[in-house]
């Protein structure tokens, strides 16, 4: 049954995606509410409350569900005795099932695996002597990420042949983590589905590209410009891993093109994405809006583009290097906007904001972007 405005919505989270999805749903006439560890996190301005409270506390996630008539989330990592909190009071969307898969790399690897969706070499590694195990029987050249926590990077290690896998093993902490073999890339891109309450609808953007520096997302653009069926391929990819999570809400699915033709899947993110930014300018329906409506159980949004666009993250790094950026210089190329989150402290790699352009082409999307951006 549909849940309309003026109904209030929570979200479990409020960085940045959680601050962009209160603005699609007050748009649309709900009212929300966040939760969150800091009080004075990014969504604060925008939202009706801030409940502070860790991520893994029952407690902070009831006392969210109890005003709100459905939960979301913006970020993944929330605690499995939280999330039953919520459910107690109010539907989570998506489901706490969903998220035990996703939040475990080792687990959503093996659920990919079994459930025949592309993945590349990978094992679970629990020790030194695992990560030695690993880089003899898979190859020599791995990428080590922590199975739990870690994001933009963290929590993760290049290995490559003569490294000294205890030091590696040590550098993660000691924790569980996935090696997954070096692949030779063509490029990375994304896939965005989008899923209502109960199944009745689903919708599947088109594949946006994406460019990823120190393991970072700097640029991404929608729709990208990819060889021949590989667009179609991906889509069938991303509906079929929403079809059999039985998704409520939205899921970007990361995926790796490589040189050889392969497709493979990279992670899972059952949220708003960083490469979906630019729906915000060139899709009839942003990932926001969408999130909104697919929990809410109302009809979804069209995604096909209605122009391409590109957006361009800025990071704390332009305003460790003296004052503020030059944002006035940036607007002044053709056809961008500037999103800032409206976070506090500002440091080298943090995510600040993006730059967003359209264009004719994705290339001139893009062009314009990172035009923009050199003017900070």
């Amino acid at each position: 049954m549909p849940i309309l405005p003026p109904a209030t919505i929570g979200i479990l989270g409020g960085g940045q995606l959680g601050r962009m999805t209160a603005l699609a749903a007050r748009a649309m006439g709900y009212r929300v509410q966040v939760l969150d560890p800091d009080a004075d996190c990014a969504a604060r301005p925008v939202v009706d409350r801030v409940v502070a409270a860790p991520f893994d506390d029952p407690a902070g996630a009831a006392e969210l569900a109890r005003a709100c008539d459905v939960i979301t989330l913006e970020i993944e990592q929330i605690g499995p005795a939280a999330l039953e909190a919520a459910l107690a009071h109010a539907p989570l969307r998506p489901g706490a099932e969903v998220l035990r898969i996703v939040q475990h790399r080792g687990r959503q690897r093996r659920w990919l695996a079994e459930h025949g969706f592309p993945v590349g070499p990978y094992a679970l590694v629990t020790s030194a002597a695992a990560l030695a195990d690993a880089a003899a029987s898979i190859g020599p050249s791995l990428f080590v990420k922590s199975c739990q926590g870690g994001y933009d990077g963290r929590s993760q290690l290049r290995f490559a042949a003569g490294d000294d896998a205890g030091q590696a093993f040590d550098q993660l902490g000691q924790r569980e983590s996935v090696a997954e073999q070096a692949l030779d890339l063509a490029l990375e891109l994304s896939v965005l589905v989008a899923r209502r309450a109960g199944g009745a609808e689903i919708v599947v953007y088109p594949p946006a590209v994406n460019h990823h520096e120190r393991q970072v997302l700097t640029w991404s653009v929608l729709p990208g410009e990819l060889p021949t069926g590989v667009a179609s391929r991906a889509q069938d990819i991303a509906r079929g891993i929403a079809e059999s999570l039985h998704l409520e809400g939205i899921l970007a699915v990361e995926m790796f093109l490589l040189r050889d033709g392969r497709l493979l899947v990279n992670e899972l993110a059952p949220r708003p994405h960083n490469s979906y930014h630019a729906s915000e300018l060139g899709s009839p329906t942003s990932q926001f809006e969408q999130l909104v409506r697919a929990v809410c159980d109302l009809p979804l949004g069209a995604v096909q583009p209605s122009r391409p666009a590109a957006i361009v993250n800025l990071f704390g790094d332009l305003w460790a290097e003296g004052g503020a950026p030059d944002f006035a210089a940036a607007l002044t190329v053709p056809q961008t906007r500037l999103f800032l989150y409206g976070k506090r402290n500002a440091r080298p790699g943090r995510k600040m904001g993006h730059l967003g352009a359209t264009g004719d082409t994705p290339g001139e999307a893009l062009q314009r972007a990172r035009d923009a951006a050199a003017r900070l």
